[in-house]
């Protein structure tokens, strides 16, 4: 059994598709990032950088003690060596899987994330940052896209590769993107999307979240606890 550790954002969903997909028995403990569940001591014994998501896997490959895992990446990496699945055996096809995947770790993921937070949530709206972090996200959608121009997903066969992308490219709207203009990224977006897996694990998304779908700033002090953190958090 793994526990996963989840609250509804791009990087939650990278799990539960994971999960979904491959049928791995898991139980999910909602950690509400609005209510500041993400400082709370038990989440930070597996979580220590404060952020969603983490696991802990009861049932390691190999037997012995249970093993947590945080970072997403990280996540999807252990999993598909747990399972033999969505991560190529052979050295060239497992390293074009795995560069493509701290590609949206450290490219997509981030840029995206600062295109939603200056576009979308900050206060002072700052030109100069809302255009260097949308064209940035727009310059990453075009390498994707060029990528996706010959295959049908990011490293030949549906992998952890494109797990963890998805759900970074579903809000393109809030990111200022027109997904009209990278036909070969719509297309593996609308696959995508239709996979049984990918609908369960964003139908759960909305049992876990009421509010999944809505503005997750509602108040300020939901601000106050997603924004502007500093050391002093880390106890």
């Amino acid at each position: 059994m793994i526990d996963l550790y989840y609250w509804t954002t791009p990087n939650g969903h990278k799990i539960t598709i994971f999960l979904e997909e491959t049928g791995l028995k898991y139980k999910i403990f909602p950690i509400n990032i609005g209510k500041g569940d993400q400082f709370k001591p038990e989440f930070l014994s597996i979580a220590p950088n404060n952020r969603i998501p983490a696991l802990l896997d009861h049932e390691p490959k190999g037997g012995g003690k249970p093993i947590s895992i945080f970072e997403s990446g990280a996540m999807l990496q252990y999993l598909a060596e747990k399972t033999g699945q969505f991560l190529p055996s052979d050295l060239h096809g497992r390293y074009d899987a795995l560069q493509w995947t701290f590609w949206q770790m450290g490219g997509l993921g981030p840029m995206a994330g600062q295109t939603h937070h200056f576009r979308n949530y900050a206060q002072d709206k700052i030109p100069y940052a809302i255009d260097r972090y949308v064209n940035e996200t727009n310059r990453l959608y075009g390498v994707l896209n060029k990528r996706l121009s010959d295959r049908e997903f990011i490293a030949g066969d549906y992998s952890i590769a494109d797990m963890a992308s998805y759900p970074w490219v579903v809000p393109y709207a809030n990111q200022g993107q027109n997904i009209d203009d990278f036909p070969h990224l719509k297309r593996w977006l609308e696959t995508i999307r239709e996979r049984p897996a990918t609908v369960r694990a964003y139908a759960l998304a909305k049992e876990v979240n009421p509010n999944f779908g809505q503005p997750s700033i509602r108040t300020e002090e939901e601000r106050k606890l997603l924004f502007g953190q500093t050391a002093a958090v880390v106890k």
